[in-house]
């Protein structure tokens, strides 16, 4: 009662206001906004200096829409990146699931469109390129029986060839690698008993056949963390078969209703790419300088890691002490002499040097499963 209250004398006190302003015009009055909005936060700022001659853009490679099973527009995934600072996202929609637009049954786009699967990345390009967003075409392949699970694919030409595909996954992979797509093999510890994942209690294993795609040269990446979920034999299987680490949000429901506004913890990729195109973003992709960052870990490549690391934290040495500057918004929890220091986002610290102690272990920048980034001062 007191709540029903409190809104009636609103509502009075902001009709008064209006007669009040308007009093010259009985037929028509203006809402003033002030009332009924709150500001809009402007969109996230995530500051990382460039790494030698590359920039670091921010990505997300793993994204649905309404056009398969996920909850919101094309349109509307590129202004949500934008909110959460990133440069680059893939529309990847499934194949087997598609034109669903958030309900059971399919629901019938319109006649020219309706089974074309390149529609949904052609409206999100769109507004891409009103809000200078890139915009990678892509799809997933989505496999009931595990192996082989899921596959990410990115930088596709045309979907609908691989589509035509369906009923063989060996098949559909090959006409996508003639596109030049990259080969992206999706959340392998997902547990997910007949829907392209682990069974329950099952434990985390490399497959035969993901090991023969790889060894003709059609797997070039793999997802080390999904959504929320962490697979941590990753990181070392993509050490061991010279693959791209990733981290990224197979987003389905809105960004705000799964992380959140502007949520730092949210998964993303660092790219190290020449220019800010979607072709440096493909060369840099096959080249492996990407970096997964999620739920405050890095996973990355060494070769990668380590220029990273020495673009973000500056190390100063002087009269027996260490002082640490981090220039980038990437936070790094630091062990040194059995201690350990938070180097916040554009924080310092400094301590006390330690004979014959010269390695600096970055406790949440991964370069293999459970191996910390090290480094010598």
């Amino acid at each position: 009662m007191k709540i029903k209250i409190v809104c009636i004398l609103i509502c009075i006190l902001v009709i008064g206001n209006l007669n009040a302003q308007n009093t010259d015009s009985p037929e028509r009055f203006v809402v003033p906004m002030s009332y009924v909005l709150r500001p809009v936060p402007s969109p996230r700022v995530i500051d990382i200096p460039n790494v030698g001659e590359f920039r670091v853009l921010k990505g997300d490679f793993h994204i649905h829409t309404l056009f398969s099973d996920g909850d919101v527009m094309p349109r509307d995934r590129v202004l949500e990146a934008i909110d959460s600072g990133l440069d680059v996202i893939a529309i990847t929609d499934h194949i087997e699931v598609q034109n669903r637009l958030g309900g059971r049954a399919p629901v019938k786009l319109s006649e020219a469109k309706n089974d074309d699967f390149n529609y949904a990345y052609e409206l999100a390009k769109a507004e891409g390129d009103r809000q200078k967003l890139l915009v990678i075409p892509g799809t997933e392949i989505t496999k009931k029986a595990f192996p082989p699970g899921h596959f990410v694919v990115l930088f596709t030409r045309d979907v609908n060839p691989i589509a035509a595909a369906v009923d063989d996954w060996r098949k559909m992979v090959e006409v996508a690698v003639s596109q030049g797509a990259f080969m992206l093999w999706a959340h392998p510890g997902w547990i997910a008993p007949g829907n392209g994942g682990l069974e329950k209690g099952q434990p985390m294993f490399l497959p035969k056949e993901i090991v023969e795609t790889h060894q003709k040269g059609w797997v070039h990446g793999m997802e080390a963390f999904n959504w929320s979920e962490f697979s941590p034999l990753v990181p070392d299987w993509c050490n061991e078969m010279d693959l791209a680490v990733f981290a990224n949000s197979d987003l389905h429901a809105s960004e705000a209703n799964w992380y959140g506004f502007q949520n730092p913890q949210r998964p993303m990729n660092l790219i190290l790419a020449r220019e800010r195109t979607v072709e440096s973003v493909k060369e840099a992709l096959f080249a492996k300088r990407v970096i997964g960052w999620a739920a405050g870990n890095l996973w990355g490549r060494k070769e990668s890691m380590i220029p990273l690391f020495d673009a973000c934290v500056n190390i100063e040495t002087a009269a027996g002490k260490a002082r640490l500057t981090n220039r980038s918004d990437i936070p790094c929890t630091i062990s040194y002499a059995r201690k350990t220091f938070e180097l916040a986002p554009k924080g310092m610290v400094e301590f006390t040097l330690e004979p014959n102690q010269k390695t600096l272990t970055i406790l949440n920048w991964f370069v293999g499963t459970d191996k910390p980034l090290e480094k010598n001062i």
